[in-house]
């Protein structure tokens, strides 16, 4: 674990709540987020999440107990609302005393009763402040609310307006985790004068030297200018921040029909990696078209998702994937351990709170 110590203002209720040293939280990336960067996280006194979501359930068990091996620290694990198998993915968490169940949609009200009656911390991830009142109200215990500059798929509000309006919309009794353009100290201390409780970082993590991410695609992170991403609903329907490469433009230019063979291809591709079943998918579309504003097309096009991002993370192959990330790879230039980068944000937080003299 970093030996920094933390300023107090750094000992927020967040660290209370899940048992961390420092309010930093790693977030769960789905074919990024296993169990070696999850364990890196944990030694450097942060909260790593797992990625479910692109795991099945055997992976799950495989990822939480490789975990589990190496340190005792609390972990979570991210899932998807909409998975057929959602009950039996809480159980397992709750058998190997996994302390955070962590949502990337707005969990049911059963989820979340469930969850708090088996003593899991819940964390659903939100975008705008009527999904952070909504859930607050289901009786969730944190929230992380991600602003416009964060990766993968997200909203339209800027994390500074997205995280003061969320704190002001739980009220004081759910602790609120600011994502979206984080990856210093300063940062951090920022996060907390908005209101938040933590700060939570993803395409930060994803640039470490415990990132399982090819060297090759993390150089092209890293040679990403803050100008060089774009918010896309061409990869699966919906509106996800990527690296900005040949293909995404390709696929700007391109109608939904002309994208439609590659989704199909795409689900067929998923099933058989998952094992998920017709039916289960079938199932999912219906609960994203449900649950969402998304036309049937958009739908299908979301099985472009989880191929196109394993195509470009795990495989390396940005010619036929994409890589989501946030506005942030613009401003990172190097490849630190977990460990060394826990450290410097903690120190730079507390340089920053001192130079505040606060």
């Amino acid at each position: 674990m970093s030996d920094v110590t933390p300023h107090p203002a750094l000992r927020t209720r967040f660290c209370e709540l899940v048992g961390v040293k420092y309010p930093v939280v790693q977030t769960g990336m789905g074919w990024v987020a296993g169990a070696r960067l999850v364990t890196a996280t944990a030694h450097a006194g942060g909260l790593g999440i797992l990625a479910s979501a692109t795991m099945t359930l055997d992976e799950l068990k495989e990822q939480i107990a490789a975990v589990r091996s190496k340190t005792d620290a609390p972990f979570g694990v991210n899932l998807r609302t909409d998975v057929a198998d959602i009950e039996a993915r809480i159980a397992v968490m709750v058998d190997a005393n996994v302390k955070v169940a962590s949502f990337a949609q707005a969990p049911r009200a059963d989820l979340v009763s469930g969850c708090k009656e088996a003593g899991l911390v819940v964390m659903p991830t939100v975008g705008a402040r009527r999904h952070a009142e909504k859930v607050a109200e289901l009786g969730v215990d944190a929230v992380i609310a991600q602003g416009a500059e964060g990766g993968g798929h997200t909203g339209q509000i800027p994390t500074s307006l997205l995280t003061p309006d969320v704190v002001a919309g739980v009220g004081k009794d759910v602790c609120v985790i600011s994502a979206g353009g984080w990856s210093s100290g300063a940062g951090l201390v920022a996060a907390l004068a908005l209101g938040a409780d933590g700060i939570a970082m993803g395409t930060r993590f994803l640039l470490t030297t415990d990132s399982r991410v090819p060297d090759d695609v993390k150089a092209q992170y890293l040679a990403t200018p803050v100008t060089g991403t774009v918010v896309s609903t061409r990869v699966d329907g919906a509106p996800q921040r990527v690296v900005r490469t040949d293909l995404v433009n390709k696929l700007e230019k391109s109608s939904w029909l002309a994208n439609l063979p590659r989704s199909l291809r795409s689900a067929h591709q998923f099933r058989s990696e998952t094992g998920a079943s017709l039916w289960s998918l079938l199932k999912e579309g219906r609960a994203m078209k449900e649950g969402s504003e998304l036309s049937w097309p958009q739908v299908v096009m979301a099985a472009n998702a989880p191929v196109m991002t394993k195509a470009g993370l795990v495989d390396g192959r940005t010619d036929v994937g994409v890589l989501p990330t946030g506005q942030v790879a613009g401003v990172i230039t190097e490849l630190p351990s977990v460990e060394e980068l826990m450290g410097r944000i903690i120190g730079e937080a507390n340089a920053t709170l001192d130079r505040l003299s606060l």
